[in-house]
């Protein structure tokens, strides 16, 4: 991979280029701060610019910002010795993949740049939408976004889950929301006995054995890893451990759905990354329409392809102040997926702790579940519908 250094300290790069180099990068070292990136960028064309020394000033992004739009192949990582929670998102927000801190640890460096390196060779046209089956590859990863609470999405992805193991796929849900997850709640009374944070607390000896006896087994084939029930237990759980749970994951499992908690961090950044479908899941109203943009223009600068980006439009209502044609000119050339609006029914769903399928395979919203689920996992023409297959199992 080719690198290049930016640094206003001298032994910060040497120390850095030695480091990367043995590694079998070509690095180029330029002593100098942040106003030495765009010439950097236009005359050396890096995969990767590795800049150390950045505050925790917001005004400072600009100088980023202008690079990581002029050159949006370019991934670029910062090296920041204190970081804020406001810094750490307007980082993301201007096309930073990553901040590190400074100095780096090596095993951090070396975690980070095989996460770009990833992300490189992955450069290619997206798969064909809907072409979901798995033919005994990697399993896939798909997340859901709420735009705003009460979207619908931990609703949505439960039922989806439910949906695709009907279908003979293995799939595991994963909640993501760590402090109030209740995912499992929605397909089961079980009580989850191990979840998230204790598997990250053992992901030294990560296997498919550990990660098969850390979920809870809401159907056939159908699993879930569940968010910890103590809040003080989220703060265990760190993006590299989401990582790798979900690089084993796409390995035992078909379909991987991560229900992701409102807003982002390093954390959903990390799944999302991982994802190869994105769905933001929003309602049709505009506080809901303004978050989605955001979403959107978010998901433009951490560089996610348009095509593995869709919206869900939950509770749609035929009279609804805000039509389907109004949110598809605020929202663009998103694909979208509509729900229709039937809140006594899912509530006695959720409330029951069952998929609404079970309920009833005939309602509405179970229908347009089962047209989503057969647009990720196409059934061969003429095999039974997932939600009688469902049926025939219960």
């Amino acid at each position: 991979m080719k690198i290049a250094l930016i640094s206003p300290n001298p032994h910060h790069l040497q120390d850095l280029q030695l480091s990367l180099e043995s590694q079998g990068h070509s690095v180029q070292s330029f002593e100098g701060g942040k106003s030495r990136m765009a010439p950097v960028a236009e005359q050396s064309r890096p995969d990767l610019m590795l800049v150390d020394g950045m505050c925790c000033d917001p005004h400072e992004l600009e100088l980023v910002e202008q690079v990581t739009s002029s050159h949006p192949e370019i991934a670029v990582l910062l090296m920041c010795a204190r970081q804020t929670p406001e810094f750490l998102l307007q980082a993301m927000r201007v096309g930073v993949r990553e901040v590190l801190p400074s100095p780096v640890p090596p095993e951090a460096l070396q975690a980070a740049l095989a996460r770009v390196a990833a992300r490189i060779a992955t450069r290619q046209p997206a798969a064909p939408k809907g072409d979901g089956r798995n033919s005994g590859g990697a399993g896939q990863v798909i997340a859901f976004v709420p735009c705003k609470g009460g979207s619908g999405a931990t609703f949505i992805a439960s039922n989806l889950a439910c949906l695709l193991a009907a279908d003979q796929q293995r799939v595991l849900l994963i909640d993501l929301n760590l402090q109030f997850g209740d995912a499992l709640s929605f397909v089961s009374d079980a009580k989850a006995t191990t979840t998230l944070a204790d598997l990250a607390g053992s992901i030294d000896r990560l296997d498919a054995s550990l990660l098969a006896a850390s979920t809870i087994k809401a159907d056939a084939g159908f699993s879930v890893l569940a968010a910890p029930e103590d809040l003080s237990r989220a703060a265990e759980v760190k993006a590299e451990h989401i990582d790798a749970i979900l690089r084993l994951a796409a390995t035992q499992f078909d379909f991987v759905l991560v229900d992701l908690p409102l807003g982002l961090n390093a954390l959903s950044i990390r799944a999302l990354d991982r994802a190869q479908r994105i769905f933001a899941v929003l309602q049709p109203g505009l506080p809901y329409l303004r978050n989605a943009n955001k979403l959107m223009q978010a998901f433009q600068s951490l560089g996610y392809p348009p095509a593995r980006v869709e919206a869900i439009v939950n509770r749609l209502e035929k009279n609804s102040d805000i039509g389907l044609s109004e949110v598809r000119r605020l929202l663009g050339n998103v694909e979208l997926h509509t729900l229709p609006d039937a809140p006594r029914d899912v509530s006695l769903s959720i409330n029951r702790g069952v998929p609404l399928a079970s309920l009833s395979k005939s309602h509405p919203v179970s229908r347009s579940l089962d047209d989503l689920a057969q647009r990720i996992n196409p059934r061969e023409e003429g095999s039974p519908s997932l939600l009688g297959r469902l049926f025939r199992r219960a």
